[in-house]
This record gives C-alpha cells, structure tokens and sequence, in this order.
C-alpha cells in the first residue's frame, strides 16, 4: 500500500492511462513526468544550496559583529579592573 493506494487502485489508474494515452505513448509521457520531476528537484535543491550559503554568510557577519563586541567588553573589564585596583591599593 503507497499512500493508501491499493494494488486494484494503482491497476485501475495504469488501465485508464493506458486507454487513454495509448500504449505506444505511455514511455513518453513518463519520461516527460520524469524530466519535470527531475528539474523540480534540482530546482528544490538550489533554493535549499542558496538558503544555506545565504545563511552561512550572515553567520559570518554575526561573528565578525561578536568578535568585535567581546572585544570591547574585554577592553572595558580592563579598565575598570586598572581603575578598580588603584583604588584598592589606596585604601
């Protein structure tokens, strides 16, 4: 059973297909879907490359804006730590 489809249902389909189309026009006809099906997902899989390149570039851009902020605060620790122990060492 394939997404609730039973044997008899999938027959059923091929038989209608087949009256349909024609048998000598069954092969291009699902080479047709078959070409669709395979330009859909390479379709799919270069939104799916492009969303991740997209994203691994703003990480980057996170980082280099985190760098610069861990930076700063480690520069002002420092200052206060210099200031905080001269008035330490006068008490």
């Amino acid at each position: 059973m394939y997404l609730f489809i039973g044997t008899t249902e999938i027959m059923f389909i091929l038989f209608i297909a087949v009256m349909v189309f024609g048998a000598d026009k069954i092969p291009e006809v699902a080479r047709g879907l078959g070409k669709g099906m395979r330009s859909l997902r390479d379709a799919s899989n270069d939104i799916k490359s492009e969303i991740k390149k997209s994203s691994t570039e703003g990480n980057k851009i996170e980082t280099n804006v985190t760098e610069s902020i861990k930076e700063e605060i480690t520069k002002v620790k420092d200052e206060i730590e210099d200031f905080s122990g001269s008035i330490k060492r006068e008490q």
